[in-house]
């Protein structure tokens, strides 16, 4: 198992060594992208992160090798198989995969960029199907390949921030939760390239907003859209802004537009036509965007130009 390298971490990802951030190739979010960017050059996160990391990583990782099951195959194989699928289709080393028991529909990454796992709750595996478990899946590798592990990593320690660190814990918190936002929507459009099928992330997403296992067969995609425009108004909308991910509907909104892109058509063999990247940058901002001008004034302390759909 490997030591982390903060300073390690950063070089690969400027060297484009992880695949998917490289302008020419990438899938990711534009918006993420530039956070990434300027979490590189803002040194207390980059502070805070190498030391919570360091420190916890190993106790947080010994608690699912104990107690939940690890995926391979001989154990869960079918599971396995699905997994390694995701694996190669983003052309990335099949990380640890751990299965825990849960009644919780949720998955996460953690670790580091050099030794990182995925954890699926038991939920998750008992009632999706293998597609849907292969955006879940796909999602989850999706935060490896783009370099997210250890600001996620982060985000889990922060309520153990050692004494001296904890007045840096507001900012950290505002900028590693405005970054995640962002994160996810990369992260949604990795898992659409495992499954192969906007749908499937469509229905994976409702089954984990009603939580509800009797009635799956019940639940309406498209009447579930119409939250978007409720959710939209009122000053309620702006409590997004202490959320680490966009709500549901917005993240199906996104991901349409992605299954308009000419990089998603031609990944799964619907054709060589679609939208640039570009483009389905800026109209994502506009859908995920909180007020206005993309988030609440004042809630971005490390990049002033988050706002762009794309470098």
């Amino acid at each position: 198992m490997s030591e982390f390298s903060f300073d390690a971490y950063v070089s690969k990802r400027e060297s484009g060594a992880l695949g998917g951030m490289a302008e020419e190739t990438r899938y990711a979010f534009g918006p993420d992208l530039t956070m990434l960017r300027g979490f590189d050059k803002f040194r207390p996160l980059k502070l805070v992160v190498a030391s919570l990391v360091r420190g916890q990583k190993h106790l947080f990782q010994h608690r699912f090798i104990a107690n939940s099951l690890k995926v391979g195959p001989r154990q869960l194989p079918q599971v396995h198989a699905l997994a390694k699928e995701c694996a190669d289709v983003l052309g990335i080393a099949m990380p640890a995969l751990y299965i825990s028991n849960s009644p919780v529909m949720n998955a996460f990454t953690f670790g580091t960029q050099e030794d990182s796992f995925i954890v699926v709750h038991s939920k998750l595996v008992d009632h999706f199907t293998e597609d849907e478990l292969r955006f879940v899946i796909g999602h989850e590798m999706g935060h490896i390949q783009n370099g997210h592990v250890v600001y996620l990593t982060t985000m889990l320690l922060l309520s153990q921030l050692p004494a001296i660190l904890r007045p840096l814990q507001p900012v950290v918190q505002a900028a590693l939760r405005t970054w995640s936002r962002r994160a996810e929507i990369t992260c949604d459009r990795a898992g659409a390239l495992c499954c192969g099928d906007i749908g499937v992330a469509e229905r994976t997403f409702v089954k984990m907003a009603s939580g509800s296992t009797k009635h799956y067969d019940a639940i309406d995609v498209e009447a579930y859209m119409d939250q978007l425009e409720e959710a939209r108004k009122g000053v309620g909308r702006f409590t997004e802004i202490f959320d680490s991910h966009p709500a549901l509907p917005k993240r199906i909104a996104a991901l349409r537009v992605f299954g308009e892109s000419a990089y998603y058509r031609k990944a799964v063999g619907l054709g060589q036509d679609g939208l640039d990247l570009k483009t389905v940058d800026e109209r994502t901002t506009d859908i995920v965007k909180i007020n206005a001008k993309g988030e609440m004034p004042g809630e971005l302390p490390v990049a002033d130009d988050t706002e762009k759909g794309s470098e």
